[in-house]
């Protein structure tokens, strides 16, 4: 899957999307320290221990680089940035009886709000899955990878091959 890169410059809003969400019961928020616990169990159960691993580096930031989705007091989505590297948006993902409601779309322009508040004009969606998604969101393009991957598959840290 490729990595992707998206200006940061002039983001949709997403405030419209947030109050629409609340009209149906959905709320959108930055998880709190003790609800660590109950997002990895979400994404332990959604996805895989890969994310759960990514995103627990998000409750080392202040403020937290995650967004949550709640509804009738149940985590239904996350999004994480600053956690695989910096820059970085993901791991990301919503239950799967809410895809489709726009749960992931304010999940994901929270993020990139977060991520120009941290003071990036852009950033990565690594091993973007959904591609249009990010398109049609963002205007997100792929990013020409030599050797055709991004950082996933990688056996070294690229910074220690310059050591050499």
């Amino acid at each position: 899957m490729p990595d992707l890169l998206c200006s940061l410059v002039d983001l949709p809003p997403v405030a419209p999307l947030l109050e629409d969400l609340r009209g149906r019961g959905v709320t959108v928020r930055r998880p709190n320290p003790w609800e660590q616990t109950a997002l990895r169990d979400f994404i332990l159960r959604h996805f895989t221990v890969g994310w759960a691993d990514e995103t627990a580096v998000a409750f080392h930031h202040q403020p937290v680089t995650a967004f949550v989705a709640h509804a009738k007091g149940a985590i239904i989505g996350f999004a994480a940035y600053e956690c695989t590297r910096r820059n970085y948006f993901g791991p990301t993902g919503v239950d799967p009886a809410w895809r489709g409601a726009g749960v992931g779309k304010a999940l994901f322009l929270a993020s990139m709000a977060g991520l120009r508040e941290l003071g990036y004009t852009y950033a990565i969606v690594g091993d973007a899955g959904p591609v249009d998604f990010y398109r049609k969101a963002v205007g997100a393009m792929e990013i020409p990878l030599g050797g055709g991957h991004g950082i996933y598959p990688l056996a070294e840290d690229p910074m220690l091959r310059s050591l050499r």
